[in-house]
């Protein structure tokens, strides 16, 4: 059935290589690309809103709760993901992940990189924590 060499690519993986591949070349602009290209960041492990900031494991991204608006200062964009973690356990793979990532650390719930900053918020309790992610411009 399938060629040596071959193996099969889930569909999210598919839909962003179509995206990337065919119509975002070709400049076709569709209502369902930015969903399945958002879908693919997040079955890769990153935030729908900011394809370099690391979706931790545990946690299920609510695709309904992203919004991402654009000034001339930057970006403003939100979001939140739940799951059955506990937030002493976010703080500590965001403290660990990020920096590597170019973002430093400003407290146990704010980084930094260039002129943005990300915050974390928690709602709920451990086993059923919902975390909002907050990307906003830096104010100096």
């Amino acid at each position: 059935m399938f060629r040596t060499g071959w193996r099969l690519v889930p569909r999210p993986a598919l839909a962003a290589l179509f995206v990337i591949g065919g119509l975002a070349a070709g400049g076709l602009a569709l209502a369902g690309i930015r969903a399945s290209v958002s879908h693919a960041h997040a079955a890769a492990g990153f935030l729908s809103i900011a394809e370099d900031v690391p979706l931790m494991p545990g946690l299920a991204e609510n695709a309904d709760a992203a919004a991402v608006f654009d000034k001339p200062s930057g970006r403003i964009a939100s979001t939140e993901a739940k799951g059955a973690v506990t937030a002493n356990a976010v703080r500590q793979f965001y403290a660990a992940t990020l920096p590597q990532l170019g973002w430093t650390r400003q407290s146990s719930e704010e980084f930094r990189r260039e002129k943005e900053q990300l915050r974390l918020g928690f709602a709920g309790r451990d086993g059923a924590l919902t975390v909002r992610f907050e990307l906003a411009p830096h104010q100096q």
